[in-house]
Formats: structure tokens, C-alpha cells, sequence
């Protein structure tokens, strides 16, 4: 008897908010937990995805959640919650009106057979540049419009794993629970979790993203009109912001949203053309910074997501592949000294080198990006990437190194690169 009173006790009770008009439920997953959303009245919307009444959606451990309404509505949530309350402070009515100045830019485009706004987030860490990523875009995708969402936070990789950058088109508002759909995105390498591991390459990726993204728009005359959304990394100082001038540069913005820093507004005026339209807004209440070790625990969930899946589980393939069916390379490698060259040489740029790695037990975990390159004169920076493996073992005597793959044998190329992303697959 006594142990089916502590079962009832254990067992989470729902609860109930009755939200008036533009406020917001905010919530957060308990680790380990899941957590039930229904709307039972009104309208409702999570980061500019409307909800369906009487639909259940369901978030797992450490996710963070946003319900806006602009009308009213009732929401149930059933499960574990870390915190859970209803909030008046919101800059969505600022959002929205960003949207709507976004929007009259790209119908004067449209008019006038111009190209659309093309409008980039930035500001330090954990100021909410993601999720004005999806609003904006849910918003434009809701109107008819077909933006192109690039990702260059390494450190996150929202669009594939982190470790790359890339460029989805989109066509429907993101799945509430899972967020964009990910079919055919274009992806580079670059293989680390922050820019500051090698800059020349990063910036070179950066360069080559938006020159892919301009002949698009040259072909696509509906994703001219939309334009982009770009995300950026939360590294706005030194040489953090002289990436955010060279992306600028590169995909010839017209807009750049700066949240919650003042200085990093102004510095972008005084360096940016005066037709960049440079543009102050204040982050979300609802954002929580992220400690390290979170920060961590995010790009795991990432490279877990992609061969597991998210709410759908997959189920990847293990198998072998011989040394002799593969090339494994790594870009980058040690600047010599002067003193170390012949005379009158110059040595090929370090950092965007690529070094042919031999498999070892050094690349036990580490995830592998495989090249769509054909040969070597493709350039494998250049080229984008087909997918992703993880190497699980290495059998030096046979040759063979064990992989986790989400598609089967054979491999769809010739051609790896080495990442410092690791993953540890205990399943």
C-alpha cells in the first residue's frame, strides 16, 4: 500500500497555465526527463511554429522552451519541469515588427527585380541569435517566402553536426519538436569546435558558402526575393569580429541584427558601409547562459541526434572499412620556421594544408566528414560533404577501422577528413 502511495507521488501531475494575450510560458526539460506540451485553447506558437489544438508535442532532457501568444490561449504541460512560468516581458512584438521591415524589403525586391534582405545575427554567447534565427524564418516560410538559412556556428551546428558550417533552403516552418527539415543541405568542413582553431580556414569556408549561396540566387529567383537569415558564432571580439566583418563582407549583407551589445553596435557602424542597415535589439528574458560543461553536453546531443535521430530513433549501421578503400586527411598542419626552408622557397600555406593521416588509434572517436570530392583536384576544402561516420575501432593487424555510419556499406567516396569532434557511442 505504502509503496503505491510513493508511485503516486513520484508520478508528475499536470499543470495547467492560462496565458494572456502576447505573453509567454516559459519552461526548461528536468535532465534526464521529458516533457508533454498541449494547447487546449486559443492560439499559440513555439518560436514562430504555431501550435495544433489538442496536439501533444514532446521535449526531452535540457530542452528550453518559448509559448508565445499574441491572442491568448491555455496550455497543459505534463512531465518534469526544471522551471516553468508565464512572462509579460518579451521583445516578440520587436521581432515581429523585424519581420515585417524584413518582409517589406523583400516585396520591393520582388517589385523592382532586386534581390531580397539578405540579414545577419550577432552577439556574444547565449543571447538567443538561434532562436531569432528560426522565428525570423518560420515567419517568412509562413508568408510564401523561401529564405536560405547558413549556419556559422561551429560550435553548435544547428544545420548538420558541430565542426561545420552550411546552408539549408527552406520551404515549411521548423517542426516544433525537431526543428527544420534538414533534407539536401550543403555542408563544408572544418573540423573544430570554435573559429579560433583556424581562422584562415574558416574564413575561406565562409567565402566559399556565400559564393555557392550567390550563384543560387542568380538561378533561383524566389530565393534571391527571400534572401537569407546567417547565424553566428557568440566570439565578437578580436579576431571573432573580424570574421563577422569578412562574412559581412562575403554574403554582401544588408542587415545586421546585433543582440544585448551596445558596443559591438557601434563598432559595426563605424566599420560596416552606410548602406549596411545596423540594427540594436535586447535578448530574450527567457535566455539562460550556458556553463561549459552544458556548452559540451549540447555538441554531444548534436552527433548522438544525427546518428540516433531525434524523435524518430534510427538505427545506424556498423561496419568495417579497409585502410586500402579510404584517404584520410587533415586540414592544417604546423607553420616551419624560415630558417627550416630551402633558399628562395616558400612554403604552401599551414593552415588550409592538407596532411595525409595514416588510421590509428589516434582517431578512435573521432568523427570523420566524407568529402563528395572525386579525386584530389577537386580540393577537398572546396568540395562539400556527403555525411558523417565515427570511427569505433581500429584493427591494426587487418587492416580495418569499425565505423558507426547512419547509411550502409559502401561508403558514397574515397575521401575522409579528420575532425576533433568525438563521440562516445555507449548505446
Amino acid at each position: 500500500m505504502s509503496e503505491n502511495k510513493e508511485e503516486k507521488k513520484e508520478d508528475p501531475k499536470d499543470q495547467e497555465f492560462k496565458l494572456e494575450k502576447d505573453t509567454e510560458l516559459r519552461f526548461e526539460v528536468e535532465t534526464g526527463g521529458t516533457i508533454t506540451l498541449e494547447l487546449s485553447e486559443g492560439l499559440a506558437e513555439v518560436f514562430g511554429t504555431e501550435l495544433v489544438k489538442n496536439k501533444k508535442f514532446t521535449f526531452g532532457s535540457g530542452a528550453k522552451v518559448a509559448v508565445f501568444t499574441w491572442h491568448g490561449c491555455k496550455v497543459i504541460l505534463h512531465g518534469r519541469t526544471e522551471f516553468a512560468y508565464v512572462s509579460k516581458d518579451t521583445p516578440m512584438v520587436m521581432y515581429v515588427n523585424t519581420h515585417a521591415a524584413l518582409e517589406q524589403m523583400r516585396q520591393q525586391a520582388q517589385d523592382q527585380g532586386k534581390r531580397g534582405p539578405r540579414v545577419m545575427i550577432v552577439g556574444p554567447t547565449d543571447v538567443g541569435k538561434s532562436t531569432l534565427c528560426r522565428l525570423l524564418l518560420n515567419y517568412a516560410v509562413r508568408l510564401g517566402r523561401r529564405p536560405t538559412f547558413v549556419d556559422l556556428d561551429v560550435g553548435q551546428g544547428s544545420i548538420a553536426i558541430p565542426g561545420t558550417i552550411g546552408g539549408i533552403l527552406v520551404e515549411r516552418p521548423a517542426d516544433v519538436e525537431e526543428g527544420f527539415s534538414l533534407q539536401a543541405p550543403l555542408i563544408y568542413h572544418f573540423g573544430h569546435a570554435s573559429p579560433g582553431a583556424n581562422m584562415q580556414l574558416y574564413e575561406r569556408i565562409i567565402a566559399k558558402c556565400a559564393d555557392v549561396f550567390n550563384q543560387r540566387c542568380e538561378l533561383n529567383r524566389q530565393a534571391s526575393v527571400s534572401g537569407c537569415i546567417i547565424n553566428t558564432c557568440g566570439w565578437v571580439k578580436g579576431e571573432g569580429y573580424k570574421s563577422i566583418l569578412h562574412a559581412a563582407r562575403e554574403f554582401e549583407v544588408d542587415v545586421i541584427i546585433v543582440l544585448d551589445q551596445e558596443r559591438l553596435y557601434n563598432d559595426l557602424k563605424r566599420d560596416l558601409p552606410g548602406f549596411v542597415k545596423v540594427v540594436l535589439q535586447p535578448k530574450s528574458g527567457g535566455v539562460v547562459e550556458r556553463p561549459q560543461p552544458v556548452r559540451r553536453s549540447a555538441r554531444e546531443d548534436r552527433v548522438r541526434e544525427y546518428f540516433y535521430g531525434v524523435r524518430q530513433p534510427l538505427y545506424p549501421h556498423s561496419f568495417d572499412v579497409k585502410f586500402s578503400d579510404v584517404s584520410l586527411y587533415q586540414v592544417g598542419a604546423p607553420a616551419l620556421p624560415d630558417s627550416c626552408l630551402p633558399l628562395d622557397t616558400q612554403q604552401e600555406n599551414p593552415y588550409t594544408k592538407l596532411v595525409h593521416i595514416q588510421p590509428g588509434a589516434q582517431i578512435v572517436h573521432h568523427v570523420l566528414s566524407l568529402s563528395m570530392a572525386d579525386s584530389l583536384e577537386d580540393n577537398l576544402i572546396d568540395t562539400n560533404i556527403a555525411g558523417f561516420i565515427c570511427v569505433t575501432n581500429v584493427d591494426m593487424e587487418r587492416q580495418v577501422m569499425t565505423v558507426l555510419s547512419p547509411a550502409p556499406r559502401p561508403l558514397p567516396k574515397r575521401y575522409m577528413l579528420l575532425t576533433d569532434i568525438r563521440f562516445m557511442d555507449f548505446r
